[in-house]
């Protein structure tokens, strides 16, 4: 009884405070409809009649820009239209007592929000502040607003430039149970997908499609999987056609005499190219700590055939030129060169075995026979060059088609 007249004189004060409204707000119909909505409504409460009755929320999300995928820090930063929409039984009203309006704004601050995030979430990004929510006569809240996201992203980039990167952005409520909070889509998962109206599509990366998926494990998720694919153009220009300009060139540099001081002068002015050009684009390739992207290795590959094919053209011009024909054979290039290039001589020449086995000095009488084992290991590089570049031309093919047909 007490409880009834506790509600009964409250609902009097209530009406006899808008019936005291005079001056400028007496015929508001706005200020009458926001004062009879507020008057009693307790925001920390869940806006229901009946408390086993469970809040739907249904989610929409629309990728506006990418403004930066961070490799390095494995981080993705989007600016998204997100939308939220609920029914609070507590914001009903009669439109014909309030001169047929059926919807009004008020502040977010004053009703209830669902506690609804975003699981991948990592920092606080410049959002603008959209301070109002549309409330419908029926009860419907309307919560849409423009966010910055920073969220974490296992990021790929094996594949660069033509990399394909998929970012999820998992909404969730944070506290309540499916029991309490249940989440929906607002929309279809193909509408979602192919929905592409208000992404800007002028930077780096382009927004294939937007994937969702809903699973529920005592409490009810909301699976957006963001799929960007790289414009790899710059990267062409600037980064893998000089790179194969070098690699040709390297190619056209076998083709010189091996005994001759032109080779050795133009692979050094090649190396210190790949090196210029290495320190140019390191800048370029993007830094993570998980990968390195396929290209980079073939380069490096190239640069370390570089090293070896010049260290041969220079032991070829000091052997022609009889300049160390009495040195002692280097532990290296007994290993690495006469030990297994040179099988077949040993086997025709023991004597040429036993010296290298003794590892002593190099008679005058066997030069022939390292100039031939300097010829043999020329056209050996020269082999595994031209599968190298064959190898890096079929790999940029290849990863060109499939970024193309994603």
């Amino acid at each position: 009884c007490l409880l009834g007249q506790a509600e009964l004189l409250w609902t009097c004060l209530s009406l006899k405070k808008l019936s005291n409204n005079t001056g400028r707000f007496a015929n508001a119909t706005l200020v009458r409809l926001n004062e009879f909505l507020s008057a009693g409504y307790k925001k920390g409460v869940r806006p229901v009649r009946d408390w086993r009755q469970s809040t739907t929320v249904a989610i929409d999300l629309m990728v506006y820009a990418i403004l930066n995928v961070d490799e390095k820090n494995q981080v993705l930063t989007t600016y998204v239209w997100y939308r939220q929409q609920w029914t609070d039984e507590f914001l009903v009203w009669d439109p014909k007592e309030f001169d047929d309006v059926k919807q009004i704004s008020i502040l977010t601050a004053n009703i209830w929000v669902p506690d609804i995030l975003i699981n991948e979430f990592v920092d606080v990004g410049k959002s603008p502040e959209i301070p109002y929510v549309y409330v419908g006569h029926t009860g419907l809240v309307r919560n849409y607003k423009p966010i910055q996201v920073v969220t974490a992203c296992s990021l790929n980039i094996y594949n660069f430039p033509y990399d394909v990167q998929k970012c999820s952005l998992t909404f969730q409520s944070w506290l309540h149970t499916t029991k309490d909070i249940n989440i929906t889509l607002m929309r279809t998962p193909k509408e979602v997908m192919n929905d592409k109206s208000v992404f800007m599509n002028q930077g780096e990366w382009e927004l294939l499609h937007v994937l969702s998926t809903y699973k529920e494990f005592n409490i009810s998720f909301i699976y957006h999987q963001v799929v960007i694919r790289r414009r790899p153009l710059f990267y062409t220009v600037n980064l893998l056609l000089p790179s194969v300009f070098l690699m040709v060139m390297d190619i056209v540099g076998f083709y010189l005499p091996p005994d001759s001081g032109e080779r050795v002068s133009f692979k050094i002015t090649l190396l210190l190219g790949y090196s210029v050009f290495l320190i140019i684009v390191s800048d370029t390739l993007p830094a993570t700590a998980i990968g390195t992207p396929l290209i980079g290795v073939y380069f490096v590959v190239c640069m370390a055939l570089l090293v070896i094919s010049l260290t041969e053209s220079v032991l070829i011009v000091r052997l022609v030129h009889k300049q160390d024909l009495q040195s002692r054979v280097p532990q290296w290039v007994k290993h690495l060169v006469l030990e297994k290039a040179t099988v077949l001589l040993c086997i025709r020449n023991k004597k040429f075995c036993s010296i290298l086995s003794q590892g002593s000095d190099l008679p005058r009488e066997i030069a022939k026979e390292w100039l031939q084992v300097g010829y043999v290991l020329d056209v050996l590089l020269f082999r595994i060059y031209l599968l190298t570049v064959l190898a890096y031309s079929i790999t940029l093919g290849t990863l060109w088609s499939v970024w193309q047909n994603v």
